[in-house]
């Protein structure tokens, strides 16, 4: 029995589907089903239980023997939001509380840390925990990610087996609901197909051009790729970056996605909104050698391939992964 957290999610519900695809076929998920507008994500999918998130641990209590390893997806990621109890409350205690019961019942655990957790980059983006305490998220929801991390690695008790993801600009199917927080991919779809054109945010900054913001895109395919590797590899536990290793332009971004439409590019600049201004990562790139370290070797797909992928096969057809 395999338990996804966060499962009718974007990330979650596409990793539930590569569990089914790998042929796994005993599949509890755990979310907050009362917003329908994720029910798609899960249709279809032929899973053991569904239980609320806030029966999981109770029924960890319950279940844990049949357990095999436990995948904490679900979390806060709006990092719009500047209510700190919310993600106190979600991300940190929610987290501390699967946590314990891991360790209480010997389960290995895989749990979505963030690329917010770097802020603006002051330190670099490798996963060096000796660099975790230093890190200055630039948002409470970043906070709330690196909070965990540091919380994590003082603990006496462990997991016998846990990695913590450092996800970072995860973008493909089943992010229908997000809204605001769906990728710029996501975004750049709708809005050509709406309006012919696309608004990318003007830079702030003279070291860096309009558009040239540069980000590291990772594909959801990939991230659940990740996730089985370790699901087999359970050992060398800690806390691991999770992007594609290559820095991208949102000019890429954007012109590959009028690419696999047919449509000739036109983008236009708009001003940053000042409520996110001051916080604006300008440059994301993951250092993966400590992944490759432990021997994780499969190619992760090219911004090229996964917008191709995300638009052709998904976006254009409604479907769902």
């Amino acid at each position: 029995m395999i338990v996804v957290t966060g499962a009718a999610g974007f990330i979650g519900s596409c990793l539930v589907s590569r569990l089914l695809q790998e042929g796994y076929k005993d599949i509890v998920v755990v979310d907050d089903f009362s917003n329908h507008q994720k029910d798609q994500n899960l249709a279809g999918k032929n899973v053991s239980a569904k239980v609320d998130r806030k029966d999981f641990i109770n029924w960890l209590n319950n279940n844990h023997r049949f357990v095999q390893i436990v995948f904490h997806i679900g979390a806060r990621t709006d990092t719009t939001e500047f209510n700190k109890e919310i993600f106190d409350e979600l991300n940190l205690n929610y987290s501390k509380a699967v946590w314990n019961a891991c360790v209480e019942f010997g389960l290995p655990l895989v749990y979505a840390s963030s690329a917010a957790t770097y802020g603006d980059g002051a330190f670099g983006y490798k996963d060096d925990h000796a660099l975790i305490e230093k890190l200055v998220p630039l948002n409470p929801y970043g906070d709330s990610k690196n909070d965990f991390d540091k919380w994590a690695l003082k603990q006496d008790r462990k997991p016998f087996f846990w990695a913590g993801l450092k996800f970072f600009n995860v973008y493909g199917p089943n992010e229908y609901h997000k809204g605001r927080m769906a990728s710029v991919i996501f975004h750049a779809y709708n809005q050509i197909q709406k309006t012919g054109s696309m608004k990318l945010f003007r830079s702030h900054r003279p070291d860096f051009r309009d558009g040239e913001q540069l980000r590291d895109f990772v594909y959801v395919k990939d991230v659940c790729d990740v996730c089985l590797f370790l699901l087999n590899h359970r050992k060398n536990s800690g806390i691991y970056n999770l992007g594609s290793g290559k820095a991208r332009t949102f000019l890429s971004l954007v012109n590959n996605t009028f690419l696999a439409l047919g449509k000739k590019p036109e983008i236009n600049f708009i001003d940053t909104p000042e409520d996110i201004r001051d916080k604006y990562q300008y440059y994301t790139e993951a250092d993966m050698s400590k992944l490759k370290s432990i021997g994780y070797e499969k190619a992760f797909t090219t911004l090229e391939e996964g917008i191709n992928d995300y638009v052709k096969n998904y976006l254009l057809q409604q479907k769902y992964f």
